[in-house]
Parts: structure tokens; sequence; C-alpha cells
């Protein structure tokens, strides 16, 4: 079952909040009077223990104040500056690994509501390059990462595992050839834009020509292991409000409970 974290995490603030909120504005008033009262009947001066003996915290009170202030400031980083994202499949080799911990920039796109996703501080369109994350389309539940290839008003066709935007050839350049599952597969050089990266090509999977026009307020969004990724190519564009955010930087490699973290690979993501 997918769980929603963003929906759990502003569900407790707001419950929390709402609690200690309801505690100082009726419950609190009621303690002090009875404090107060503790000590003018008193012939001796009561220390505090004995004054929070008369009028305990409620445990609810108590812990809503100690987990409001911490869970506020998880939402505010998480919502509106960075998130945490594991790598779950090989889609985006070789640029992540499956086990990559990375750190995806909230606000690079916009700044979002948390939840809803609604942009209300508008700032950077995505340009081509760009290793995104963004919220699968067929199922907004699911975070997926690709990397931004075609941009509102481009003709993308892919044939020959050659990338063509607009009438032009992605410039590629073949590095090695290498043994994979499904025999060999070669590892190549793409230059999209501005950004160099690389890539993998099965040389033993064959693909039917394809060609898109992506609509205005959309992105066309590939996987950069080209034969072994689920990406615009089979289930079309990305909306502009199911963009998450910009994927920057690894933290970390832990691929499974059964092998140690390794911050050797950590790095900006080109």
């Amino acid at each position: 079952m997918d769980i929603d974290f963003s929906l759990v995490l502003v569900i407790l603030v707001a419950v929390t909040g709402l609690i200690w909120l309801f505690d100082a504005l009726f419950l609190a008033k009621g303690r002090r009077q009875l404090v107060t009262e503790a000590q003018t009947q008193s012939s001796v001066e009561l220390d505090e223990d004995t004054l929070d003996k008369l009028a305990p915290e409620p445990v609810l009170v108590e812990y809503s104040k100690s987990f409001f202030p911490v869970l506020a400031l998880v939402l505010v980083l998480r919502s509106f500056l960075v998130e945490p994202f594991q790598i779950p499949s090989g889609s985006m080799l070789p640029t992540l690994k499956i086990g990559d911990f990375i750190l995806v920039n909230k606000y690079h796109y916009g700044i979002r509501l948390p939840v809803v996703g609604t942009k209300v501080i508008p700032m950077n369109n995505p340009e081509r390059g760009d290793v995104m994350v963004f919220k699968y389309p067929d199922n907004p539940r699911i975070n997926y990462i690709k990397r931004v290839v075609g941009l509102p008003g481009d003709r993308i066709r892919y044939a020959n595992k050659q990338l063509t935007i607009n009438g032009e050839p992605a410039a590629l350049e073949l590095l090695a050839e290498l043994p994979s599952q499904r025999g060999m597969r070669r590892l190549l050089n793409e230059q999209l834009g501005d950004t160099e990266h690389q890539i993998y090509i099965d040389k033993t999977m064959p693909r039917q020509p394809a060609e898109w026009i992506v609509p205005e307020g959309q992105y066309f969004m590939v996987g950069d292991n080209r034969d072994n990724s689920n990406d615009s190519r089979f289930w079309g564009f990305v909306p502009d409000e199911l963009i998450v955010g910009k994927a920057f930087a690894v933290w970390m490699h832990w691929k499974s409970w059964g092998s140690l973290p390794s911050f050797s690979n950590n790095g900006s993501i080109q």
C-alpha cells in the first residue's frame, strides 16, 4: 500500500497544533487557577514539583507540545526546501543506481503547497537535461524520476536508439560496449542542451520509430537506461502540476538491509 507521507505529515502537524492551541486557550487557564488557589491556601511556599502534581498537564497535550515544533520544521523543510528520495529501480542507470539516496530541490521550479501541489510562487522552468522528480501521471501517489528531454512545443522523435529534438539529433559519443543480461549494451555520452550525461542502450532491443509534440505546460521525460525505462515514450507527458522538484545530489548509497551504506559515489547529479 502506498502511503502519502506528505498528507500524513500535514495531518500530524494540524492535529498536534490544534491540541496545543486548544490547551493554551481553554485548559491551561484552569490549571493556572488551581495552582494559584493552592499557593494562596498553603501556609508554606510550594515547590514546582508539588504544583505540577496539583495541576498536571494532560499526556496528549504534553506530547503535542513536544512533537508539534519538530513536525512543523520537517514539514517546512520537506515541502519547500529539500526532500530525500531513494532510487528504487534501474531506469536511470548509469546516472543513478538502485539504492542511491538523492536530494531534491523543492523550490527550484517554484514554491508549491504540500499535498495539493499547487504552485504559489513561480520560479524556474524545467530545462532540457534536468533530472526531475515528478508524480507518475497514471498514479500520482507514486514518485518517478527521469530526465527532461522535451519542453513545451518541442517535436521529439525516437528512432534507431537516437533522440531527435526539433529536427536536431542529440549528440552521442560511444564510450564502451559492455555485457548485459540481454547480450551487449552500449555506454554513451549524450548531450541535451547544456547537460552532458551518460546513457545505456541495449543493442538487441529494437523499438519502433515514434514521434511526439509536447503540449503547452507539459514535459517529455525519458530514463537514461533507454531500453529499460517506463517513461513518456509509453505513457505520455508530465503536466507542470505534477512536478515535485529537481534532483541535484546523491548523498548515500544503500541497496538493501543486507549491505552496508556507501558514500563513495556522493556528488552532484549531471
